[in-house]
């Protein structure tokens, strides 16, 4: 395996960023056509960047034995969004990100051999992401995800008001392409591709009630969601077993 960090200029967001990427190590024979990668956008939560995943779990060894390339972006505090005051954090993930990672790395660009997965921000950026670009990937995976961000925009108070307001800029998120159920019901009324989706949350992680209720609306739905509840709360621990049990999940080489 090799973990790299990458510097680079960012056109979408005018500034230098950074992603760590995991290749894995396959021989191939000699004159054997280019091989790319099955990739795996992992993305990060609020108050994290780039490198959270490999310093608080052991991802890189996890995925040694898949042939999975592994890409962790930078985000900052962006919910994964265009934000109303500030980077265009959507534009990025979406549209430049793929392109440059691919650019400069060996990674499939076949929709079967694409996925994304992240924890609490970046639960709900990989939702977001594969329910608005389906034809990109084959499953996505929320671990202790904010999969309400349009009742918890809407009920934030104290210090991380500001915040959500420079994100959203005070606008009502149900019914936009931000809002997680209106991605579903959307899907539902849609010919396009439906990624697989899993979804966890720990009993004692305060996100929990919000993660029963969207899995209640999405059984109901014509999308195949995994859910697992269990003993878990907000932290690494959890998070360090269940991307085991994601990197299990994912269907790498059907």
């Amino acid at each position: 395996m090799a973990l790299l960090k990458c510097d680079y200029f960012s056109e979408v967001l005018g500034l230098s960023t950074s992603m760590s990427v995991i290749l894995p190590e396959i021989s191939l024979p000699k004159g054997t056509e280019k091989h790319t990668y099955p990739t795996l956008f992992l993305l990060h939560g609020l108050g994290d960047d780039h490198t959270i995943w490999t310093r608080r779990t052991s991802i890189e060894r996890y995925v040694e034995r898949l042939g999975l390339a592994v890409v962790m972006p930078q985000v900052d505090h962006s919910y994964y969004t265009d934000m109303e005051y500030g980077k265009k954090y959507w534009a990025f993930l979406s549209e430049e990100l793929p392109h440059v990672a691919r650019s400069y790395f060996p990674l499939s660009k076949k929709r079967n051999e694409n996925f994304v997965a992240g924890l609490s921000m970046g639960g709900y950026g990989a939702l977001k992401w594969a329910l608005r670009q389906p034809e990109k990937f084959a499953a996505a995976a929320s671990l202790s995800g904010v999969v309400d961000i349009a009742t918890r925009v809407d009920n934030i108070d104290g210090k991380r008001k500001p915040l959500f307001n420079s994100i959203f800029g005070g606008n009502d998120i149900k019914g936009t392409e931000d809002d997680l159920y209106w991605l579903i019901e959307q899907g539902n009324n849609s010919d396009k591709p439906k990624p697989l989706l899993y979804q966890c949350c720990g009993t004692e992680d305060f996100l929990y009630e919000e993660n029963v209720q969207f899995h209640e609306v999405v059984k109901h739905s014509s999308y195949q969601l995994q859910t697992e509840f269990g003993a878990g709360d907000h932290e690494w621990a959890y998070w360090d077993k269940k991307i085991q049990d994601v990197l299990h999940w994912l269907p790498i080489h059907q």
